[in-house]
């Protein structure tokens, strides 16, 4: 029979070292061809374009197999309710018959952070003091968790268009983090001087200049997940060396990539590399200390798979979940 696991289920079995760790492991799969994937499947629900997606993946070695149906209705914030809602379904990658059906917000936020966090450890400078987070919502938070696990950041700062979105968020992560955390006036004064860059936010145009980068910084990207949409300003783009989760997903769904190329800005080939072919060793990540570079971020199948699996193990050794008769 299959299991039913909560999100409160999912928080518990899954440990953020094992997560990341599992996203790593996900990333090098993916680079090395071990993974069948196709670009997420889309479509606009309703005249406020609410976004419905569907995410199948396979993953050879350890095997598994399953699929995440993901929703983001903006709307949802003055319900009271959280904007981006997910279920994850894995299956017996032998027999597939259904496994486990479990709650996926909480793994969509967590392994996002998480990916950041494997692309901080491998393009950020080593000497990275400074983070800024431009954004305030969910995955603002599980940013300045995730990141402060694998850099030694001596200060954070935090800027949102929202005011009292930005109040809220200082004083939760002030409590968990370990460092400063001060919100900056506007996302200018969070930028300049930065290292780390971790961009957040659901807009629709850059809220990132190019001038305000300094060099050295590592900038990842992680909202305009859709072609229509753009949070960093094309000439910053153009001047840093660019790294993905996958290129086929950025070359279809990333905005500030094909808006670029569709403006002759550049072309495909200016992505110098998927961040697993970087973990792979197949392709050099940072080569200078004083350059700027980008990881653009979509989210794989595979990373929700992934991390599913993993929640699923520890579900199973430690007898967790509900069984499920159907």
């Amino acid at each position: 029979m299959p299991l039913l696991l909560t999100e409160a289920d999912v928080r518990n079995l899954l440990p953020l070292a094992d997560l990341i760790n599992a996203m790593e492991r996900a990333l090098s799969a993916f680079s090395s061809g071990e993974v069948v994937q196709p670009v997420r499947t889309a479509l606009q629900a309703g005249p406020r374009r609410n976004f419905f997606g569907v995410m199948p993946a396979y993953l050879c070695s350890p095997a598994a197999m399953g699929v995440k149906l993901v929703t983001v209705f903006e709307g949802n914030a003055a319900r009271g309710m959280p904007t981006h809602l997910a279920t994850i379904l894995l299956f017996d990658p032998d027999t597939g018959a259904l496994d486990v059906i479990m709650d996926g917000r909480y793994i969509t936020e967590v392994r996002t952070a998480a990916v950041s966090a494997v692309a901080a450890t491998r393009l950020a400078r080593e000497d990275a003091a400074i983070l800024a987070v431009l954004g305030s919502g969910v995955q603002a938070r599980s940013h300045v968790e995730l990141l402060t696990r694998v850099c030694r950041f001596g200060e954070i700062r935090a800027w949102s268009p929202t005011p009292d979105h930005l109040i809220n968020l200082v004083s939760d992560v002030t409590s968990a983090a370990s460092v400063p955390v001060h919100a900056a006036a506007n996302a200018e004064q969070a930028v300049r001087g930065a290292d780390v860059i971790a961009l957040v936010t659901s807009s629709a145009t850059p809220v990132i200049q190019d001038v305000w980068v300094s060099p050295g910084a590592l900038v990842i990207a992680v909202g305009a997940c859709r072609p229509d949409m753009r949070e960093m300003d094309p000439d910053l783009v153009a001047r840093a060396r660019l790294f993905v989760d996958s290129r086929a997903a950025a070359m279809v769904e990333a905005g500030d990539i094909v808006q670029g190329i569709r403006e002759g800005r550049w072309s495909e080939a200016h992505i110098a590399g998927e961040l697993g072919e970087v973990i792979l060793g197949r392709t050099p990540g940072r080569i200078a200390t004083d350059e700027i570079v980008i990881f653009k971020s979509l989210g794989l199948a595979v990373e929700d798979v992934a991390a599913a699996q993993v929640a699923f193990t520890h579900a199973k050794e430690q007898g967790k979940g509900c069984a499920l008769c159907l």
